[in-house]
């Protein structure tokens, strides 16, 4: 009986920490590519999506005002009355403002309606690290193109209710004051559609700092 071998205690003891141990292990290497990614948090993207229609609508309005723009009336010039018609498309910039905000429309439109319906589905707005830099990238490039277009135009603007100094150019928003009106308003809408990008944009700056994924 003496020479009978008794299995060491450590085996028994060792085994059920091995098995612990490489069940950690496997859930460790699963977890990252079981884990669902991070989203906003619905408050906030109530928020993106409400950013968005906004910009849409502001972006429509200085589309609607400025392709508006037009107007027929007459000037004085020398103490002759010579007939002048205005209208957006004789200006470049004018035309340029009108191009720029089509493309912010369309843009706030497609991903509005993105953003819908996936608020719909109860999923995340902004599904992954992709997705958040192509937002991110759409937003400062159409901002910064609503800055020069808002830019441009006002000198536009500007040079009309000035005039021109030293020559006989008068203020033609005298005459033209409807056509400069729809103007400056248009230019006001830009500028705010061009602080609701960098508002958005900003917020998915937050979202990429805040994921892991």
């Amino acid at each position: 009986m003496n020479d009978q071998k008794v299995p060491p205690p450590e085996v028994a003891v060792q085994l059920p920490e091995s098995k612990v141990a490489a069940t950690e292990n496997s859930g460790t290497m699963s977890g990252p590519l079981i884990r669902t990614p991070r989203s906003f948090g619905r408050k906030a993207e109530v928020l993106h999506a409400a950013l968005r229609l906004l910009c849409m609508v502001t972006s429509v309005a200085a589309l609607s005002f400025m392709v508006t723009a037009h107007q027929s009336s007459s000037v004085s010039i020398y103490g002759f009355m010579l007939p002048v018609y205005s209208k957006w498309s004789f200006s470049h910039s004018f035309e340029y403002l009108v191009g720029v905000s089509a493309a912010v429309v369309a843009h706030s439109l497609l991903q509005l309606l993105i953003s819908m319906s996936r608020l719909v589905r109860k999923s995340p707005v902004i599904p992954s690290r992709s997705h958040a830099w192509l937002l991110f990238a759409g937003d400062q490039v159409l901002s910064y193109a609503m800055i020069s277009a808002g830019a441009a135009a006002s000198g536009v603007s500007n040079l009309n209710r000035t005039g021109i100094q030293h020559t006989p150019l008068p203020n033609f928003c005298k005459p033209l004051h409807y056509f400069c009106d729809h103007v400056a308003i248009s230019i006001a809408f830009t500028f705010f559609s061009c602080f609701l990008l960098a508002a958005l944009a900003i917020q998915e700056v937050m979202w990429l700092s805040k994921s892991k994924y």
